[in-house]
């Protein structure tokens, strides 16, 4: 019960440290992806909180194993918060929408998101620069002048991606109260007739 109560304070302290370099980093230094830098802030969380284990030895009666679970299970809290929090926050259609209506005074008219989409939420957030520059750095596409291609690692990213949504998500999903399939397959209507691709 002692080393119980004793990993769950330390757990309550990379918690807090988690949440300190977090703050630091977001509000002091330079941010590629918001995705990548929670994680490091995850990582480097985790070793700050495992050092100070060290340091305490003689106060907190782990074993080795215990210590080494301890930072795993630390690394996976500070993955948990890295993809649950900053980024769905930064992500997330939903919030925009909640964070949206507030604005808007408590209600917006149901016909008008399309145009709120569409005119407001691609600007407010930067969407298209937002995404290119993470998809950028995550290796999956390159710029080259005014044409955007995919690397082999995002043609092997979008393959998979096709496959789990065309095979492995909810063929009875409410849209609108109505069950459809129509997202396991959103290129089901779209026109062959473009003129937007690369020459």
């Amino acid at each position: 019960m002692k080393n119980f109560l004793a990993a769950l304070a330390a757990t309550a302290c990379f918690v807090i440290v988690l949440l300190l370099v977090y703050v630091v980093h977001v509000r002091l230094f330079r941010v590629d992806v918001v995705f990548y830098a929670a994680i490091l802030d995850g990582v480097l969380a985790a070793a700050l909180c495992g050092a100070g284990m060290l340091l305490l030895r003689r106060r907190f009666a782990f074993s080795g194993l215990e210590r080494s679970l301890l930072v795993a299970n630390w690394l996976l809290l500070g993955y948990c918060f890295a993809i649950s929090v900053p980024t769905v926050i930064d992500r997330s259609l939903s919030f925009y929408i909640l964070e949206k209506i507030a604005q808007r005074g408590g209600g917006i008219r149901l016909d008008a998101f399309e145009q709120v989409f569409t005119q407001e939420y691609m600007k407010e957030h930067h969407l298209v620069e937002v995404r290119l520059t993470e998809q950028q750095q995550s290796g999956t596409i390159v710029i080259e002048g005014n044409c955007v291609r995919l690397t082999p690692r995002g043609e092997r990213l979008a393959s998979f991606s096709r496959f789990f949504r065309k095979n492995l998500l909810p063929r009875q999903r409410l849209l609108m109260g109505r069950y459809t399939d129509a997202l396991t397959d959103p290129f089901r209507n779209s026109t062959s007739q473009v003129d937007y691709r690369c020459r």
